[in-house]
């Protein structure tokens, strides 16, 4: 049974990556207006109906890897020993990220940041953001025995998100130098230790 299950899930996961790949590819070919989800569950060997099954839309369908590795950092965090202070919790998730995905693909992260600039993606990402930002405040709270709606764990969980993207994006611009860019890590960690100053 637990074979089973195990198979299904990752047939799952597997057909939300190759509709995510397909609508990534269909995008940049032919720009965001221009690209339908029939087309995109076309690219991607499904039905339209197996692609409603998975996501809700198209900007879903691209914004999936994203939202895949930001949610796969709140269940990092979780998993962190309990006696590991917050923000060195917070810090070790993002590391432990990074060494199971390594480095991302440089043109992968340019094309991505190009398709994002479209104000449909943008407010999908920022509900996405807003969604994550209260599952890893939740989190915050419970490990450090907080009511959900105190303040500390929404500062500590939108202070280390935010800082995230701009490491994100500090590393994406500096892809244009050929001169042995810094790594996305490198930049994180300096981002982080800056932002981490107050809640030392």
């Amino acid at each position: 049974m637990d074979t089973t299950v195990g198979l299904r899930e990752r047939k799952k996961a597997e057909t939300r990556q190759a509709v995510h790949e397909a609508a990534m590819r269909l995008t940049m070919e032919h720009g965001l207006d221009n690209v339908t989800v029939e087309a995109i569950a076309d690219a991607a060997n499904i039905s339209r109906r197996t692609f409603s099954n998975y996501f809700a839309g198209k900007e879903d369908a691209l914004l999936y890897g994203e939202q895949r590795r930001v949610w796969s950092l709140v269940e990092a965090f979780r998993e962190r020993p309990a006696e590991e202070p917050t923000w060195q919790a917070l810090l070790s998730a993002a590391r432990s990220l990074y060494a199971e995905v390594g480095e991302p693909n440089r043109e992968r992260a340019i094309q991505t940041r190009l398709v994002k600039q479209h104000p449909s993606l943008l407010a999908r990402q920022m509900a996405n953001h807003i969604r994550v930002e209260r599952e890893l405040a939740r989190a915050i709270a419970e490990r450090e025995g907080l009511e959900p709606g105190a303040s500390r764990p929404c500062v500590l969980a939108a202070a280390y998100l935010m800082s995230l993207r701009i490491a994100a994006n500090l590393w994406i611009d500096g892809q244009s130098d050929e001169s042995q860019p810094r790594s996305l890590l490198e930049l994180a960690e300096e981002v982080l230790a800056e932002v981490a100053q107050p809640f030392r």
